[in-house]
């Protein structure tokens, strides 16, 4: 008895001579990520910490695209060549595994041409948690429209109603997944070269099961943006990612940010403002006259729809708000009407000496919506989800 259980002991020997030896944890960590990645990491290349330390000249300041509310991200230069935006996520976020793999989880469920793409990340055992992914040159909408890119009167219109388009295609799209956004702004709306949107940032997003109404979870998101209903009830559905919408539309039309601290204290939301002015038919104190609304019959019948279906975005209860499908349908309505009618007056124009005001009279500028709903005074999204915020930045909450 006593010689077989020495045989037992020399046998077991080598299947713990890793510790043994004196192994460092970062060499198990990464001999193990190696053969768990598949699983791991949803079957994403494992990029090693070594390698984007380089990518990034350490992490270099220089290198700073911005700062979230979760991580700072930084532009970097892969050994392949590809330039990719790598997002460092904080040490001190004790729910940062939780995030990582969060946003590794969906998208790897999603491809879509408006949805920023992830290229891989680090091990979840690694000494960091870091996400890598494309990079998209132009900034962000809320860089073009009141931030370090803001120029008067650009983006035009055009190219404004194209990013609310693609954004609500987007979106529409996550909804048809079974996923909510929550956190949609226009700090998280990114453009390329071609001011073609992609949408990024999934770090609170949710998977929403079929068979339920709504998902109970301690509000979260962006001050200004997040869903009043929400923040009250502590549901989600996907009418809240519907609201944070509307807010961004107002942003589109105005060139204003979601929360102004240096506006009137009534309008320091940007939502509350919107509703204020287009109860009151004010649009004239709404859209930027810069995007050609006193000068343009087209521009100013556009931009005043899009301000209705905001309106209709930013109801206090969600019933009352469209469905993002609903959302899309209505701006491609909205931009095909106004291809139509242009063409239409060209063809007018060319073929008859009568002049236009004896055409058909332009339609209403607001519709019977907005006239029976002018008197209710509709509470705005919160201008703080939490007791202190820091502007651009995503509010954490420490429950789900």
């Amino acid at each position: 008895m006593i010689l077989i259980l020495c045989i037992f002991v020399v046998r077991r020997r080598p299947a713990s001579s890793n510790f043994l030896r004196g192994k460092s944890p970062s060499h198990l960590s990464s001999t193990s990520d190696l053969e768990n990645n598949a699983t791991v990491c949803f079957g994403l290349p494992i990029f090693s910490h070594t390698e984007l330390v380089e990518a990034t000249n350490n992490f270099d300041d220089d290198k700073v695209l911005g700062d979230g509310g979760f991580g700072t991200v930084y532009f970097g230069k892969l050994r392949d060549g590809r330039e990719v935006a790598i997002k460092r996520l904080y040490q001190h976020n004790y729910r940062r595994h939780e995030q990582f793999m969060n946003e590794v989880e969906i998208l790897t469920r999603l491809r879509h041409k408006n949805l920023v793409s992830l290229y891989g990340c680090t091990s979840r055992r690694s000494r960091e948690l870091i996400l890598v992914y494309e990079f998209v040159p132009n900034g962000t909408v809320a860089d073009h429209l009141h931030g370090d890119h803001a120029q008067s009167g650009l983006p035009a219109w055009p190219v404004r109603m194209s990013i609310a388009i693609e954004t609500a295609t987007a979106l529409a799209y996550l909804h048809a997944s079974d996923i909510i956004h929550r956190d949609v702004k226009t700090n998280n709306i990114l453009l390329d070269e071609n001011f073609s949107v992609k949408v990024a940032d999934f770090g609170l997003s949710r998977l929403f099961p079929n068979d339920v109404t709504h998902i109970s979870t301690a509000p979260q998101g962006t001050p200004g943006y997040v869903d009043p209903e929400y923040h009250q009830c502590y549901q989600l559905t996907e009418k809240s990612d519907v609201y944070s919408f509307g807010v961004v539309l107002i942003e589109l039309i105005s060139s204003m940010p979601a929360v102004d601290f240096n506006r009137h204290r009534h309008e320091i939301n940007l939502a509350n403002l919107a509703i204020s002015k287009i109860q009151k038919c004010a649009f004239d104190e709404l859209i930027d006259p810069n995007l050609g609304y006193k000068s343009c019959e087209q521009v100013a019948r556009m931009t005043t729809l899009v301000a209705e279906l905001a309106f209709r975005c930013l109801q206090q209860e969600k019933e009352l708000r469209p469905s993002m499908e609903e959302v899309l349908e209505e701006l491609q309505r909205i931009k095909s009407e106004a291809y139509e009618s242009e063409n239409v007056q060209q063809e007018e124009h060319s073929d008859s000496e009568v002049p236009m005001s004896v055409g058909q009279p332009p339609s209403p500028p607001i519709g019977d919506q907005i006239v029976l709903l002018k008197n209710i005074h509709l509470p705005p999204s919160p201008v703080s989800v939490a007791d202190k915020w820091i502007s651009q930045r995503t509010t954490p909450n420490s429950s789900e």
